[in-house]
């Protein structure tokens, strides 16, 4: 596609999308809004797939180059059939998070239900199998992604509870044990006439740069046409991620191509992973129009630089 003006920090993999529901040995109708982690010698990548009746699951994929995934034959998780997480899973599972702590890699995704949307948390440690730990959230709160480290002996996470007192913004919560979540507190809000201006939320798994941990998070902008979502970045101090050191004011990726502008859902771009490389880039996945799942690079340093040198107001 021809673009014109200013040229995107991200630049998209010349063969997007990278998966679709053509991929799935199974039948869905979307693959979308993957977590995605980095093992010793193959990426993982776990998606979101609506089914036909509308609901989604979650479907396993892996890689060796970090572009091109073959898909499991089965999916990775479906809605609980007993205990407590059957009635909180009943309208599916969403948007998943990967984050690898002390050998375990915690996933965390909405579960939808009649009684709203909550966060479970679930682990692996070989993705071949997988144990729910708990629902750590009240409903209705979503898009949760864990710093992976501790800080002063607490887990941190970054959430997004759905508010029009304080609209759609990003929260920090703390747990001595992944469980039991408290001393939350607010940390960055919309800004007004801006192109986050209708609600943010956390995207991929913060990682760590000499700088700063650095987060790639969602902005949603109302339209006439409809509601359009981008990608922005933000940087949080290295010992306390509630101190934030930049909101980048301009945004880093909007939608551009046909399957990012029509979709199930037109006009989306929405991060669940990013990954570090060690020449100095990240790759960044997201689902485009929530129906295809994207990947793209950009260098660490230029998002640094962004967060840094040209920020908005973060409160």
């Amino acid at each position: 596609m021809n673009r014109k003006g200013k040229e995107s920090v991200i630049k998209r993999y010349p063969g997007n999308p990278i998966l679709t529901a053509d991929d799935v040995p199974y039948p869905v109708a979307t693959v979308h809004n993957a977590g995605i982690a980095k093992t010793n010698d193959r990426y993982v990548m776990v998606f979101r797939s609506h089914l036909y009746n509308g609901r989604s699951i979650l479907g396993l994929a892996e890689s060796v180059d970090g572009y091109s995934f073959r898909v499991c034959p089965e999916p990775f998780m479906t809605p609980a059939e007993d205990g407590v997480f059957k009635d909180y899973e009943e309208y599916g599972l969403e948007d998943p998070r990967i984050c690898l702590i002390d050998g375990d890699y915690l996933i965390t995704y909405s579960a939808y239900s009649r009684h709203g949307v909550r966060i479970g948390l679930a682990r692996t440690r070989d993705f071949n199998s997988v144990e729910r730990i708990s629902l750590i959230t009240q409903a209705d709160l979503r898009n949760v992604v864990l710093f992976p480290q501790k800080f002063g002996g607490r887990y941190v996470r970054l959430d997004r509870p759905h508010s029009e007192i304080s609209p759609w913004s990003i929260w920090i919560s703390y747990s001595p044990d992944l469980i039991h979540w408290g001393d939350s507190k607010v940390i960055v809000k919309p800004v007004s006439y801006h192109w986050d201006e209708m609600k943010i939320g956390p995207g991929a798994t913060p990682f760590w740069t000499c700088s700063g941990w650095l987060n790639i998070y969602h902005g949603v902008f109302q339209t006439m046409d409809g509601a359009v979502y981008r990608l922005g970045v933000m940087l949080h101090d290295l010992d306390d991620p509630s101190t934030v050191l930049g909101v980048a004011d301009e945004w880093i990726l909007q939608p551009e191509d046909p399957w990012e502008v029509t979709g199930y859902v037109h006009n989306v771009v929405f991060s669940c992973g990013a990954v570090p490389e060690e020449d100095g880039t990240v790759k960044i996945y997201w689902g485009g129009a929530d129906k295809v799942m994207c990947a793209g690079s950009a260098r660490i340093s230029d998002l640094v630089k962004l967060c840094l040198e040209k920020p908005r107001q973060s409160l």
